[in-house]
């Protein structure tokens, strides 16, 4: 068993969302398979959101969210199974932007900058994403050291298309809160 000091565990960002079949339950099968996993903690959900289809639009509606973790995994590890946990949910990868299942993005990892073939941290189109953009306004803390918090507000004030994203329901995941005051 691998025993991690505090300081090896950081605070991410993953945007999930679904289009076909039972969206929420698939999002929370999503979630659960993220909190089984030894090195990681779910400490907060975003509210539900559902959002039009962008990109490809002739498709159903989506629905959002983000969640924020704990874990000791390195970027490539906690992207490596987020993909496994597409796979074992019944992603396909037919249409780029097209329909799913279910869709990981890890948007960011306190701390840490990555630019790979496999992976760019922070997720190199999470700004100019209302999809994304509204869940993860619901969990970023004021006070996050990084500037996230800030960055993601002034994006917030001028993007597009925030009309597409429209409330849908609380999270019900058992294990974690939105921020109070959202």
């Amino acid at each position: 068993m691998n025993m991690h000091s505090s300081s090896d565990i950081s605070e991410a960002y993953i945007a999930l969302g679904a289009n076909l079949g039972d969206r929420e339950k698939t999002l929370m099968e999503a979630i659960a398979c993220l909190e089984e996993h030894a090195d990681i903690t779910v400490v907060r959900c975003s509210n539900l959101y559902e959002t039009d289809p962008v990109g490809y639009l002739d498709q159903p509606c989506f629905v959002n969210m983000v969640v924020a973790v704990r874990t000791a995994l390195h970027p490539e590890s906690l992207l490596s199974l987020m993909l496994e946990i597409e796979l074992r949910l019944g992603r396909e990868r037919l249409i780029r932007f097209g329909p799913r299942t279910v869709d990981l993005d890890l948007l960011w990892i306190e701390g840490r900058e990555v630019d790979t073939t496999l992976l760019t941290l922070p997720h190199p189109r999470m700004f100019e994403r209302a999809f994304v953009l509204v869940p993860l306004a619901d969990i970023v803390p004021e006070e996050e050291a990084s500037g996230l918090y800030a960055s993601l507000h002034e994006a917030l004030d001028q993007i597009e298309g925030k009309e597409g994203v429209r409330f849908w329901k609380t999270c019900t995941w058992h294990g974690a809160s939105a921020l109070s005051g959202n």
